[in-house]
């Protein structure tokens, strides 16, 4: 199936969803230009996400997606034995505090005090998420329930799930949804594996999406080291019916990443990148630096939510302050092939891979 008709797009390029990171000026941009916006609503209200849709339909009249995380405990995440009402363990988290102490010095901000507050409830993200009736749900970290995927359609609501592997893309498919990403090893950011742990469940693009293509008969949308139009046309050429890109994208002056993340992204070499659980707790593809090494040194993470939670008070500083050494530094091994500033230019180079009878 074509997915420019399925969603109604013009370019089957997607924009990938940045959990933490997400613009309305980008996600806009992208919609604009003919392609699907994303906003990722991770740690997002209820009513930050009904605000979040009002703004990107003040910037465009074009269909976009929202994203959402589904509540999953991923392989190889260890659950506490003993949690508070909100779900976090104290003597996991004192021991994180003692943990990263060095690197809250560092950045000059006091350690958060117990108790954690905890993350909007997943039942209060979906309600705003399906109320506030984008053109595409799309989601990570497992298989949405059917009831979900019901709701979505009723009110018009396509759904689109992520996959890592070929098992996990079987099992979207029976779930109902309307198209798949085959998220490759070399995307950037957290790895949405949920049927083995992220470790192993690295398959590369250049096997994925042919193997994804040939398992289910919804439209595949390739992710992970598509940065210009030579991705693209490999993408297509492996028999994807779009393209999802996040890291050429994260490098532009639409995008809500720092000056010094973005000036990393154009400079990073394929190489460069590994899989890290050191700063959320969950295994995510990035730059190492000066913290991702300290907190590995010592022994490693405290589980998701809560290390992503507690590194999140130096990184707010870090950020500010234009700190490299002290951020999530998330990009794919392709980052280096990043070289626009704005993202109308990164979208013509794109559309420029997609095949002619496409255009």
């Amino acid at each position: 199936m074509d997915l420019r008709s399925l969603v109604a797009i013009e370019t089957p390029v997607v924009l990938g969803p940045f959990g933490g990171m997400s613009s309305v000026a980008l996600t806009a941009a992208v919609s604009e230009a003919g392609g699907l916006g994303s906003f990722g609503l991770y740690g997002l209200s209820g009513e930050r996400i009904s605000a979040v849709a009002s703004e990107l339909r003040a910037l465009t009249s074009r269909p976009f997606a929202l994203n959402l995380w589904l509540p999953f405990r991923a392989p190889g995440e260890h659950a506490p034995a003993g949690v508070d009402r909100a779900g976090f363990d104290r003597a996991e988290f004192d021991s994180a505090i003692a943990g990263l102490a060095d690197l809250f010095a560092e950045a000059g901000v006091e350690p958060p005090q117990w108790p954690v507050a905890p993350l909007p409830d997943f039942s209060e993200q979906l309600e705003a998420a399906l109320a506030a009736e984008p053109a595409v749900l799309s989601v990570i970290f497992g298989v949405p329930p059917s009831e979900v995927v019901e709701d979505a359609h009723s009110r018009g609501i396509l759904v689109i799930g992520t996959t890592t592997t070929v098992p996990e893309a079987r099992a979207l498919e029976a779930g109902g949804v309307d198209a798949i990403v085959a998220s490759g090893m070399e995307a950037a950011g957290h790895r949405p594996s949920f049927l083995s742990t992220p470790e192993a469940s690295l398959v590369g693009g250049l096997s994925l999406i042919p193997q994804v293509v040939d398992a289910v008969d919804v439209p595949v949308i390739a992710a992970g080291g598509i940065a210009d139009r030579r991705g693209v046309a490999a993408a297509f050429a492996l028999g994807a019916a779009g393209v999802q890109v996040g890291s050429a994208f994260l490098a532009t002056r639409q995008s809500v990443a720092p000056a010094v993340h973005r000036d990393r992204i154009r400079a990073a070499e394929a190489h460069e990148t590994v899989l890290t659980r050191a700063m959320s707790g969950r295994a995510a593809r990035g730059l190492p630096n000066h913290a991702v090494r300290a907190i590995e040194e010592r022994g490693g993470s405290a589980s998701f939510p809560l290390q992503n939670i507690l590194t999140g008070v130096f990184r707010r500083r870090a950020a500010q302050d234009g700190r490299a050494e002290l951020l999530s530094l998330w990009m794919g091994q392709s980052a280096g092939l990043s070289r626009f500033d704005d993202a109308s230019d990164v979208f013509a180079e794109l559309a420029a891979g997609v095949p002619e009878a496409l255009r």
